[in-house]
Formats: structure tokens, sequence, C-alpha cells
């Protein structure tokens, strides 16, 4: 898909952006004043990354800047540069998904899915900082992302659950593993 853009006047200058996004390092260039935003889904083809408010009131945006989450709206693409920007799509090991998408799943903490991006990013930020939150934290760390679908009571069981998950340090393969048909044994 391209994006077109009007120009401005004058038109910002381009110049060498480098970061590492989901482990794979990218040397692109950038306008001087690109959001960063913008440079992930537009220049890098991280699509994950939602486009919600462009006012920093929503959370949708939300990626990891060297593990702190922020939000890619309201910062410029060279504030994160030579940094380690993970999205959503970096969350998972290969196939192999992030308990907490997992448990997003499962748990119903998903529900049209416009704004779980911004959710699995900024929880497993927390989960990554303290392994079995309470729920009061759990709250606290969601605060910034806002969902219209849940009620958050899914979202809070969902992040309970991926951390019993890393607590007790179980590995997640049989139910992740690849499948051709999403919904295996429905219509038996």
């Amino acid at each position: 898909m391209t994006v077109v853009r009007l120009p401005m006047l004058p038109g910002a200058e381009k110049a060498p952006w480098a970061a590492s996004v989901n482990g794979k390092d990218h040397l692109i260039p950038i306008e001087s004043n690109a959001i960063l935003l913008d440079v992930l889904r537009d220049q890098v083809g991280t699509l994950g990354v939602k486009r919600g408010c462009d006012l920093g009131t929503c959370g949708c945006c939300a990626v990891l800047i060297d593990g702190q989450p922020r939000l890619s709206c309201l910062t410029l693409a060279r504030e994160a540069e030579k940094s380690e920007i993970t999205t959503v799509e970096g969350l998972s090991d290969g196939h192999h998904l992030h308990p907490i998408q997992k448990t997003f799943a499962e748990y119903g903490g998903s529900q049209c899915g416009f704004c779980t991006p911004g959710f699995l990013v900024v929880i497993s930020a927390l989960l990554e900082e303290n392994s079995q939150p309470s729920d009061a934290e759990i709250k606290t760390a969601i605060e910034g992302n806002l969902c219209r679908c849940t009620g958050y009571q899914q979202i809070v069981d969902s992040v309970r659950a991926a951390s019993e998950i890393l607590v007790a340090g179980k590995v997640i393969q049989d139910s992740t593993d690849p499948k051709s048909d999403p919904h295996p044994g429905f219509g038996e």
C-alpha cells in the first residue's frame, strides 16, 4: 500500500535512521520530523502498531523502546534512533505466542482486536518487570490503553493467567503450533 502525502513547504530533509525493530536492524532514510508510528508502519512494515487517536490518549500505538512502553504517535523517530524497538509482532517466538498473546485469546481479552496490540506490548513490559502483578498493578499498567469492547475484566484475567504461565515456567507449544486450519475440530 502506498501512502500519498502532500509535501510540506518546504519539505523536511531526509537523513538515515538506524534502529533495531523486533530484532532486525534497519537503516532507512526518514524525514527529520517523522513520527515513530509512521516510520514503523509505512517504512518498516510493522502494521501491528495501530494508529488510533494521534493524541496519546488511546494506547493503540504502544511499542517498547529499550524495554520501556512508549506511545509511538507522540515519539519522534529520531528519539528512538539506535534503540531496540519491539512491536506486537516481536512478542512471539517464531510461531509460538508470548503467554499474554495466548491468554488474551483464551480469556477474551481481545474483542474487536484494534486496541489489542497496544495492550499486549504494555502488559508484556509489566510482566517482564513484575511476573506476579496484583490486580491494582495490572490496572495501573494499562490505564493508558482504551478498550471499548471488553470491560477490562477479561484483560485483567488474561494478565493473571499469563503470569501463572510465566511463574510456572511452562512452555506453550501444543496450542500455538502452526496449523493450516485456524479452527481445528470445528464443525465435527
